[in-house]
Order: C-alpha cells, then sequence, then structure tokens
C-alpha cells in the first residue's frame, strides 16, 4: 500500500472530517449555551454533536457508498456504528451523571474529611440522544456531500 492511498481513503477521509467539524461546531453550541468561548470543547468528549457518532456514522456511510450496502464490510461498519452511538447514550451518559452525584457529596464533605481535597470527577462523558441523532446526521452528510465532491 503507498503512502498516497491513505490521502485518497474515501472512508478515512470522510470519517475524519466529520470528527473534525463535530468538535469544531461544540466550540459554537457551547457558546450558544454559556456565552463563553471554551476551546476544550475541541478534544473534550459529550457535548452537541456527538463526534463519536458523527465519525462512524460518516465511516458507515462512506464504506457503503465506497463497497457497496449489501457487502459484509458495510454491515460491519453499520454495527460498529450501532454499538459506538448505542454506549453514547447509555453507558457514558450515566456514567457521567453517576459522577456529577459522586462530585457533590464530595463538594459537601467537611474540609477535615480525607476526600475533601480529591479531584472532582469528569462529568461530560456520555451523551443524549439528541446530541447522537445530530451527530449521526452530520456524519451521514459530510460522507455523502464527500461522495458527491469526490466521485468515490
Amino acid at each position: 500500500m503507498s503512502s498516497s492511498s491513505l490521502f485518497t481513503n474515501f472512508p478515512l477521509i470522510s470519517a475524519l472530517v466529520a470528527f473534525a467539524l463535530a468538535q469544531s461546531i461544540k466550540v459554537f453550541t457551547s457558546w450558544y449555551k454559556e456565552k463563553r468561548w471554551d476551546l476544550k470543547q475541541l478534544i473534550g468528549s459529550g457535548g452537541m454533536p456527538s463526534s463519536h457518532s458523527a465519525t462512524v456514522t460518516a465511516l458507515a456511510a462512506a464504506v457503503g457508498y465506497h463497497d457497496g450496502f449489501g457487502g459484509t464490510l458495510f454491515a460491519t461498519a453499520l454495527v460498529l456504528a450501532c454499538v459506538v452511538m448505542y454506549d453514547a447514550t447509555g453507558v457514558r451518559l450515566q456514567a457521567g451523571r453517576q459522577a456529577e452525584v459522586l462530585n457533590q457529596i464530595v463538594y459537601e464533605l467537611p474540609a477535615e474529611h480525607p476526600l475533601a481535597e480529591s479531584r472532582p470527577l469528569r462529568e461530560l462523558l456520555g451523551h443524549t440522544p439528541p446530541q447522537v441523532i445530530a451527530g449521526g446526521l452530520l456524519g451521514l452528510v459530510t460522507a455523502t456531500i464527500i461522495h458527491i465532491i469526490t466521485g468515490s
């Protein structure tokens, strides 16, 4: 495989572009919601839209466009996308909610308690269903536009 084939890999490019777009959009959605710029959103998890969902949906759609929607490669990519999106709204979302509760408990501990000075847990881990749907739509649109532009 030549190094140039990596840069012409339609499914890979679609997934990476969708990820970059989703992470960039998070900066603006965060600003709209909180009225402050938060550039940490460029590398953080959670938020609107889901970059995980955008990435795996773009990958699955691009594989379908490139290799056909009836093959095993598309089926594999589709199942991967479904697992990632399910996990984002299930386990990861609930872990983030548990972190919120635990952080509140630690915050209310007396100053002399050994855990009172512990570092807070990350709370923004998962996604709400609208965030996952928005990420999925972004991924589908991204792959479709790249497919139209490149003819891949």
